[in-house]
């Protein structure tokens, strides 16, 4: 069941705030832009010592592009999976960032999970359920709370300063975050629950041309 809290104009773009389950549906980000994109509203505003974090996605995109961005007042890319380009994923926390590469899977929709432990520093990737290493980054960091949380653009301040070459043009959904490290077997069973964004029970702001559909993929 949809609930519609509120609508409204906001820089000169109308935008609504939903709160609701959106299993089987998917956000099409139809065009590139400087301007189009989705807040999500976490569950739960809290500091994260670890973090799992789950989507899938589908573009053509050669092209940089943001997939999630997490931004605090005081840290630009607090929280961001970035693509470089066609299977070389830049995993950021605290503005400092490890990159990942995996084979490209172009014309098929991905599924990735990153996972980061403050204790160990040690952030890892899953492309399509496989894992593509793990490496150091950011140890004893403490990802900080009240954040602005965007898909379909990369944030350069708070809740702004986007970059259409480096909006995201396709379809996401999945969209999960969990404030502790899923073993890999539970990645794919649990990728809708997440405790700070869960997909079956997700609040969130669109902003312009961002559209709800039937995923096209299982």
């Amino acid at each position: 069941m949809v609930s519609l809290i509120s609508c409204g104009p906001t820089e000169g773009l109308a935008h609504c705030v939903f709160s609701t389950g959106l299993r089987g549906k998917v956000f099409i980000f139809p065009e590139e832009s400087n301007a189009y994109h989705v807040s999500l509203i976490p569950r739960v505003d809290k500091s994260l010592k670890n973090f799992t974090l789950c989507l899938k996605a589908f573009t053509d995109l050669t092209r940089p592009y943001s997939l999630f961005s997490y931004n605090t007042r005081s840290t630009d890319n607090e929280l961001l999976l970035f693509v470089n380009k066609e299977g070389e994923y830049v995993l950021y926390v605290g503005n400092k960032g490890v990159t990942f590469k995996a084979p490209p899977s172009r014309y098929a929709p991905v599924h990735l999970c990153a996972t980061w432990e403050s204790a160990s520093g040690i952030a890892a990737l899953w492309v399509n359920g496989q894992p593509v290493g793990r490496k150091g980054l950011r140890r004893g960091y403490t990802v900080k709370k009240g954040a602005s949380i965007i898909l379909g653009q990369e944030q350069d301040s708070f809740g702004g300063g986007f970059d259409a070459k480096q909006s995201f043009v396709g379809e996401i959904w999945d969209v999960s975050l969990w404030d502790r490290v899923l073993r890999q077997q539970n990645m794919c069973t649990s990728c809708h629950r997440g405790n700070i964004l869960n997909w079956q029970a997700l609040t969130y702001k669109d902003r312009g041309y961002v559209l709800v559909k039937p995923t096209l993929w299982p």
